[in-house]
């Protein structure tokens, strides 16, 4: 397989922020160094992708065994090189080093430890449906004041065009490389760089989980948001209701129901995939699924819902935790549950990648579905830390 997407993590900073004897990727968080936790990230997106870690000449070694380790089958995609005097030199060295078939390229900063792997997969599907440069943004919500040099406050900033920026940030590569060929000064980031050689850039929402690690502080919280979920199981509690559609195909756990109604919806209306992805995402405190795959978003009209469930678990695995087990009951006077239920467990157990179990009732005539107008779904999902 030859991947399309090339990956530069840069890692060769020094960290003298962080106030540590090793060089920043290579401080260890909660026993895992910087670099492997982001390279774990990396390596859990959906995307293949060729893998550059930029690391200092002091460290290449380190660097090599912890990227193949964290690798494992996937090692020949993975190159290791020097990087540079300063962050731009070392992105130019990992762009180098890029196979010749990589047309989309992401800057990540390995300092970015717990970022994420859905945000990877969010960037990369960005920069091929625009073509732009493409970064993760997140609002600013605090007030910003403009200072002067005397401490005195001159004014309020008005914050609602402002942004946090994040990585990764993604590139069609021969535009990325020109405007680093171009380049003639140093500059805060790849997008500024991109920008100011003529290409625009966009934004996707970016993650709270993918801060930058760069003072004792900000090491202190990723080491708390690690060890937090340590103290026990995380639980989590998804509902869904979706109305009979005559006029489509009836998709429900994953399997397809001949004979019967559809359900209406923006994707292909399965209640019980939608209510397990809520009950992830709420057992890991994610939100829901609603803010995560609107019906605004077109890229999910008439969708599988097997992609929600594939989006929910990187985001569930990039927030550090594992799933332990899903319980979902139907309540519906059609389909009839019962013929099809061990095929509906094993369908859903492997779409979850842990155990599934699946019950279902009537309501005996009353409400909506007693009605015959619709299904409803409730599920719980279980979450413990990830190893």
């Amino acid at each position: 397989m030859t991947p399309s997407v090339g990956i530069v993590v840069v890692a060769a900073g020094s960290g003298t922020r962080l106030g540590e004897a090793e060089p920043k990727a290579f401080v260890t968080v909660a026993g895992v160094s910087i670099l492997e936790r982001a390279l774990r990230g990396v390596f859990d997106s959906a995307e293949p992708a060729q893998v550059v870690v930029v690391a200092p000449e002091s460290r290449l070694g380190a660097a090599r065994a912890i990227a193949e380790r964290v690798a494992g089958s996937a090692s020949s995609f993975v190159s290791v090189v020097v990087g540079g005097a300063t962050r731009q030199a070392s992105v130019a060295a990992g762009l180098a080093a890029l196979a010749p078939g990589i047309e989309t390229v992401l800057v990540h900063d390995a300092a970015r430890a717990l970022t994420p792997p859905a945000l990877l997969d969010r960037v990369v599907r960005a920069v091929r449906e625009t073509g732009d440069g493409v970064i993760p943004v997140l609002a600013v919500v605090d007030t910003i004041k403009r200072v002067a040099g005397d401490g005195v406050v001159r004014g309020t900033v008005d914050r609602s065009d402002l942004v946090h920026v994040q990585t990764p940030q993604g590139f069609p590569r021969a535009e990325l490389e020109a405007a680093y060929a171009a380049a003639t000064e140093e500059v805060t980031d790849d997008a500024a760089l991109f920008a100011a050689h003529g290409g625009r850039v966009t934004t996707v929402e970016g993650e709270a989980s993918a801060f930058k690690i760069t003072t004792p502080w900000d090491l202190r919280r990723a080491e708390g948001l690690l060890s937090a979920p340590n103290v026990g199981l995380r639980t989590g509690v998804g509902i869904d209701v979706h109305a009979y559609d005559d006029a489509s195909p009836m998709w429900l756990g994953g399997l397809y129901w001949q004979g019967e109604p559809g359900l209406a919806g923006h994707s292909d209306g399965d209640a019980v995939l939608h209510a397990i992805c809520d009950a992830l995402l709420s057992a890991a405190g994610l939100g829901d699924l609603g803010s995560r795959f609107g019906t605004a978003d077109a890229r999910f009209a008439d969708a599988a819902s097997e992609v929600f469930v594939r989006e929910t678990l990187a985001l569930v695995a990039g927030a550090g935790f594992a799933v332990v087990n899903v319980s979902v009951q139907v309540v519906a006077a059609r389909p009839k549950i019962a013929p099809r239920r061990s095929e509906l467990e094993s369908r859903l157990s492997l779409l979850v990648g842990a155990p599934v179990t699946l019950g279902a009732t009537t309501t005996d005539g009353l409400g909506f579905t007693g009605r015959g107008e619709g299904v409803a779904v409730v599920a719980t999902a279980l979450l413990t830390a990830s190893a």
